[in-house]
């Protein structure tokens, strides 16, 4: 299973788009949030199931504001993060997740790739495919794959800036 987990595309799509095609075909999109009324879009763009959370900036949205999936085997926490304050760092919303049982909680709102997996869980964040903040500012967003003997890999990627 081919998973393609984003975030903060606040409604410009044309590096979703790309995505989409370098990495299809793909069984799964997962946005994490500050869509700002591109879902629709997504939805139809996309070409395979779509998993959505509201962020920060989808003010008038019907997304649920975080909701928890299966994956294979993994239970996953999907967020926006921002009522788990991760502009300051992710503790509370590590805190969260343990105590929900998740094996996996991904967010969005900071705008930079996180893959930190310790103690049972994984915390991860695409960064933002449309407006990223690391060094670089290289579009950046995940590719989770779930293999036949049922287990999982991670890769950050990275769009290559068009000038």
């Amino acid at each position: 299973m081919k998973i393609l987990i984003v975030s903060d595309t606040h409604r410009q799509n044309g590096n979703l788009c790309q995505a989409i095609i370098d990495e299809g075909p793909i069984d799964m999109l997962i946005h994490l949030g500050d869509l700002e009324g591109s879902e629709d879009y997504i939805q139809n763009i996309a070409g395979c199931p779509v998993e959505m959370v509201s962020g920060n900036n989808d003010f008038f949205s019907r997304l649920p504001r975080e909701k928890e999936i299966h994956l294979g085997k993994y239970r996953a926490m999907l967020t926006h993060g921002h009522y788990y304050q991760v502009s300051l760092g992710t503790e509370y919303l590590e805190e969260e997740a343990r105590i929900r049982g998740v094996d996996i909680v991904m967010f969005g709102h900071i705008h930079r790739p996180v893959l930190d997996i310790e103690n049972g869980l994984t915390i991860l964040n695409p960064g933002s495919i449309s407006y990223p903040r690391q060094e670089g500012r290289q579009p950046s967003y995940i590719v989770m794959e779930i293999d036949g003997a049922g287990e999982v890999h991670y890769d950050i990627k990275y769009l290559k800036k068009k000038f």
